[in-house]
């Protein structure tokens, strides 16, 4: 230390620790005169340039050591000032030859980067830029630690050391990209634990890193992509525009790196995608979204066991605020689905059925929509694994029958009906159903006629009637057997799904199909009294009609009753029972069918609607009968008189048509034994109202559930026949 001080002017040694910065200077470039060949130095980089000529680097060493120290660790500011613009010095004077003392010069200016001093930092960057400008590649070594704190003052919070820390910065981004001795494996490490930083400043640094490495081609930056991928997109929702911007551009140019490139890891950078696509913030959703749609373009066979994921974030995306995440999400959601992997490939049926069902509980109905073309698309492809997993959403797609929409509900019956092609499976699919409509009465009130026809188009509605029927036959609550009866009733008199159902039931009396549907049915159809005479007129069984209506007493004659009775008589004015209004041409020949007509007439109040409506249809009635018999009317004009002879013993058959011997059996039918079972059918529910009526406290009650289905499907008839029937020129009459 001695020697170091002897070959080092007290003079010099006194300015480089003055408070003026040109005196400190001036010491290390002070030409001082001696009378040695060691000590011909013209400044302290003269000195060490003399002695690296002469190679004494151990003299060297002891300079450098006292410039350390005795001035950069000094608790004297301008004594650490002097100090690094001593090193730098000595770097200069060493030229070449620096390599071997760089550690022992470095180190220090790097501790200096976190002085509390800002010129102390300032000097330090100065410094670290001379030294760098001297030993270009070998200073590569320290790249680390350079880099460590060039990212930490970058945010410092003195302008002018942000200033030298950027041009320091320059410095270094220049030799590294021309260096052969950086290693990008050593680098990303530092990067990926930086690119969380929140700071704006560090996060313009670590960008613009990454923009200059990714622009040397012997660089391979994209392979390491994943690791600061997310902090990129971190990025994108940074409250400065230009840190936005620049992260954006990056993110760009990277995807575009991406579709030139022959391998790329698309499954490590898609799970941050998914992620990402999540974001509250627009721009990176969007920027998220538009990624995924390029990565199922180019790598959709790589991602495909992790298509399930990519679907959770697309669907979500479908229903954006934003127009444009909108688009991108719908085009990826198309692409995704054509994609027709197997399991074998890594394909998940369990995790993509999974996504769908709990999108199915979105508040957004195009994910909703969305979700059930994917389960309809599995079921297409993939069928057995879909039913070996569907206990996991059968209830979730039974929920969805309450849709709001219902443009779902129609997609959901879609693949209800796809998975009821199996027996098994149909039958489970219409018990819940009728589950259901008994568990919430509202969604047969709003959506059950919707529900039952859409189910007749997809499935085979005679198939559909039946299995309700049978279940509907055991039905233990009553009041729910009534009303959904008196629904299928209505949708089976006015839907144009069910006109082969009908036609069917006009065969009754000569078909054995029909006669089987026809029993098939009447049984459950004995719930509503109504529903059972309606039944009767579509199945041409009029004599049985007039049966059931002589048998009603007087429990059933009230303003439930009546409501249905004016929705029949409504019905009866439409294209449907046009065949029926036509047989009244002939009354002689469907007697059965005028007395059931007019039983119907005694039973409505005579100031009603429906009441003008039926005396008017029977008085159009002719006097006369085509097939040449012989009517004529009573003094007061009703009811009519058939003057025809029948043998002894004989009575009309059901259908008019002829004579048979006894009327309680017509093709296989027993009559009497149906009746029968009406009947008791009946006294069942006239036992449940009075059990009803004894439970009530207050007999003014408000109107009953099935009253109330009574009015609302009333309105729903009245809306229906003004869509279909309003120019039936039989019709004119039966509007109320």
């Amino acid at each position: 230390m001695t020697d170091a001080f002897s070959m080092i002017p007290a003079s010099v040694l006194r300015n480089l620790s003055d408070k003026l910065y040109e005196k400190r200077k001036n010491a290390a470039l002070e030409v001082l005169p001696t009378l040695s060949v060691f000590f011909l130095s013209n400044l302290v980089e003269g000195i060490v340039k003399q002695l690296a000529v002469a190679g004494d680097h151990d003299r060297i060493t002891a300079v450098i050591n006292l410039l350390i120290t005795e001035f950069t660790v000094s608790q004297q500011a301008n004594h650490r000032k002097g100090g690094l613009i001593g090193l730098a010095a000595a770097t200069v004077g060493l030229t070449s030859e620096a390599a071997q003392h760089l550690e022992q010069i470095v180190l220090p200016v790097l501790n200096s980067f976190s002085d509390q001093d800002s010129r102390v930092r300032y000097y330090a960057c100065e410094a670290l830029y001379n030294i760098a400008k001297v030993v270009r590649e070998d200073f590569i070594i320290f790249f680390n630690q350079i880099f460590d704190a060039l990212c930490k003052l970058s945010a410092d919070s003195d302008a002018n050391v942000q200033s030298a820390a950027h041009l320091l910065d320059r410095l270094v981004k220049d030799i590294v990209t021309v260096s052969d001795q950086f290693s990008i494996e050593e680098f990303i490490p530092l990067l990926r634990e930086r690119m969380n930083v929140l700071n704006p400043y560090v996060r313009q640094f670590l960008v613009g890193w990454i923009t200059v490495l990714d622009s040397v081609p012997e660089f391979d930056m994209l392979g390491f992509l994943p690791d600061f991928l997310d902090g990129l997109f971190n990025m994108l929702s940074d409250s400065s525009h230009e840190i936005r911007q620049q992260a954006d551009s990056a993110l760009s140019e990277f995807l575009q790196e991406i579709k030139n490139s022959p391998s790329v890891d698309y499954v490590r950078m898609a799970k941050i995608l998914v992620q990402r696509a999540a974001s509250q913030d627009e721009f990176t959703r969007l920027t998220a979204i538009t990624w995924i749609n390029e990565f199922v373009k180019l790598g959709g066979d790589q991602l495909v066991p992790y298509d399930a994921d990519i679907l959770g974030a697309i669907l979500p995306c479908i229903s954006d605020e934003e127009e444009k995440i909108r688009v991108v999400a719908r085009e990826t959601n198309e692409e995704l689905r054509s994609i027709k992997a197997d399991p074998a490939e890594g394909f998940e049926v369990g995790a993509i059925l999974t996504i769908a069902r709990r999108q199915l509980s979105s508040e957004w109905e195009a994910t909703r929509i969305e979700a059930l073309h994917w389960i309809s698309t599995l079921l297409e492809r993939h069928r057995m694994e879909v039913l070996s997993s569907l206990v996991d959403i059968f209830d979730t797609l039974l929920k969805a029958l309450s849709d709001p929409s219902d443009e779902v509900v129609l997609l959901v019956l879609e693949v209800h009906a796809c998975i009821a092609e199996d027996p098994p499976h149909f039958r489970q699919l219409v018990v819940f159903l009728v589950h259901n409509f008994r568990m919430d009465i509202s969604l047969l009130v709003k959506r059950g006629a919707l529900i039952i026809r859409r189910l007749c188009v997809l499935l085979d509605p005679e198939r559909v009637y039946r299995e309700l029927s049978t279940i509907l036959e055991g039905e233990s609550d009553l009041d729910f057997a009534s009303i959904l009866v008196q629904t299928l009733n209505l949708i089976l008199l006015t839907s144009s799904e069910l006109s082969e159902v009908r036609d069917l039931l006009k065969n009754s009396l000569v078909s054995p199909a029909g006669k089987d549907l026809f029993v098939s049915l009447y049984a459950s159809w004995c719930h509503s009294p109504m529903a059972i005479i309606s039944l009767c007129l579509l199945a041409q069984t009029y004599q049985h009609a007039n049966a059931v209506i002589q048998s009603l007493v007087e429990e059933d004659i009230n303003v439930k009753f009546l409501v249905q009775l004016d929705k029949l008589i409504r019905l009866l004015e439409t294209p449907i029972f046009a065949y029926l209004r036509l047989q009244l041409l002939e009354p002689g020949r469907y007697i059965w069918l005028l007395k059931a007509l007019y039983g119907l007439l005694m039973l409505l109040p005579q100031q009603s609607a429906a009441f003008k409506i039926l005396r008017t249809r029977l008085k159009t009635v002719p006097s006369y009968s085509f097939n040449g018999e012989q009517v004529r009317r009573t003094s007061s004009g009703n009811p009519y008189q058939i003057i025809h002879h029948v043998p002894s013993g004989s009575q009309i058959s059901e259908n008019g048509d002829g004579i048979q011997d006894g009327a309680n059996s017509h093709n296989g039918i027993n009559f009497a034994s149906m009746l029968q079972q009406f009947e008791q059918m009946q006294r069942q529910h006239h036992m449940h109202t009075k059990v009803q009526a004894l439970s009530r406290n207050n007999s003014t009650t408000s109107l009953s559930v099935e009253l109330l289905c009574d009015i609302l499907s009333t309105n729903e008839l009245d809306k229906h026949l003004n869509e279909n029937f309003l120019g039936d020129s039989d019709s004119g009459g039966a509007k109320t």
